[in-house]
């Protein structure tokens, strides 16, 4: 990603912060356009007057009379049951502008280990790590180790909306550091606080059969909520979000307790401990949830185990083993999907390339036959 903070560069244009702020919103809208939705109307509208569009957007900036648009929502299946809120593209640019700007400084203080929306990283980088830590802690399995793994119950749905705004200008306040009477410090508080402040289900267009949302679970929706609580899943600064709000979990787990063997991926998280740490891993379930109770987060009571990593512990789509990692139920129902709507025609083979790249660092080759098989493909061992 690249960091913008509206540089000046070299030319006399930029030299004026109205102009620097209108070419970074011109990046950002070059960047929303590559986000996999070129094809609605609204981005469409947006791109017939692109050049009018972004100057509007730059002027209520500049005044702070923009406000997020009303979004859409609506729900999907697959892997899982969820509800989906669609930005409008106008904002999709302000989201980018924000990430565009914030990101490096918060990923320069991200631990190692936390590998969901981070450039360089992801989940098989996730499904690889846990792999790493579990061979480091049993020096190569000579010892018997165990895995504890938990997440947070209706995480994004539960963020609290202040503490979560609060912790953003605690992240900018440190990276302008010395230049908070700057304009763009002050406009981009201006955005963080429109963009996390916003209450999503304020004038809602929901899309869709209706009884979806009779079938979802309250813990999953942000209709269900409390007032002040839950922020949009798929919006990218919601994603950058989620890592800013659990860095302090992260950083207690890791500095506070002193595990060394752990990661994170959004809200799901695993510490790796040789069994003479296994008594002492007991006691410290209670610190977390004691440490999350104070950010009004609370560990899902039925998503925790601990197991002995010789039995494989799933993963991000993957179990993994000692010395081996296989394809877990949701990679084998997602390759299956993929290839059969690429049969129909409703999905590009990228995809399934996108999966094979995915699973040549597992132990999947028969596997792979087998699912290519069912839809009628070769594949070759």
């Amino acid at each position: 990603m690249k960091k913008i903070e509206f540089g000046v560069g070299d030319k006399e244009w930029l030299r004026k912060f109205e102009n620097r702020l209108l070419f970074a919103l011109y990046v950002a809208y070059l960047e929303a356009r590559k986000g996999g939705k070129r094809g609605t109307k609204d981005e469409h509208r947006f791109e017939l007057n692109a050049d009018e569009n972004l100057i509007k957007l730059r002027d209520d900036i500049l005044a702070k009379t923009y406000r997020p648009s009303r979004s859409t929502a609506h729900i999907i299946h697959n892997p899982v049951i969820r509800e989906i809120f669609a930005a409008t593209f106008r904002d999709r640019v302000v989201h980018h502008l924000i990430f565009d700007t914030v990101y490096d400084w918060w990923d320069k203080r991200f631990i190692y280990d936390s590998y969901s929306c981070r450039v360089g990283k992801g989940t098989l980088m996730g499904i690889q790590r846990l792999d790493y830590h579990i061979r480091a802690a049993s020096e190569n399995y000579k010892k018997e180790v165990y895995v504890l793994k938990m997440d947070i119950q209706g995480y994004f749905m539960s963020l609290p909306r202040r503490d979560l705004y609060e912790r953003a200008m605690w992240g900018l306040d440190r990276q302008f550091v010395g230049r908070r009477d700057t304009k763009e410090y002050e406009l981009l508080k201006f955005l963080w606080y429109q963009t996390i402040m916003d209450d999503p289900i304020h004038g809602v267009r929901k899309r869709g059969s209706l009884k979806g949302w009779t079938e979802l679970p309250d813990s999953k929706s942000l209709f269900k909520q409390e007032p002040g609580k839950g922020i949009v899943i798929g919006n990218l600064t919601s994603q950058l979000l989620s890592n800013v709000y659990l860095d302090m979990l992260d950083r207690f787990i890791v500095y506070d307790l002193g595990y060394k063997h752990y990661g994170r991926y959004v809200d799901d998280f695993y510490i790796v401990v040789d069994e003479t740490q296994v008594a002492q891993l007991k006691k410290d379930i209670k610190a977390i949830e004691m440490f999350l109770a104070t950010k009004k987060l609370t560990l899902h009571p039925r998503k925790r185990s601990l197991r002995k990593s010789a039995q494989g512990v799933p993963f991000l789509g993957a179990v993994v083993y000692n010395n081996h990692i296989v394809m877990g139920d949701r990679l084998k129902k997602n390759i299956r999907i993929a290839c059969r709507e690429v049969m129909m025609g409703i999905r590009d083979e990228r995809t399934v390339i996108s999966y094979m790249g995915h699973t040549k660092y597992m132990d999947s080759a028969v596997m792979l036959e087998k699912l290519f098989a069912e839809v009628g493909w070769e594949y070759e061992i």
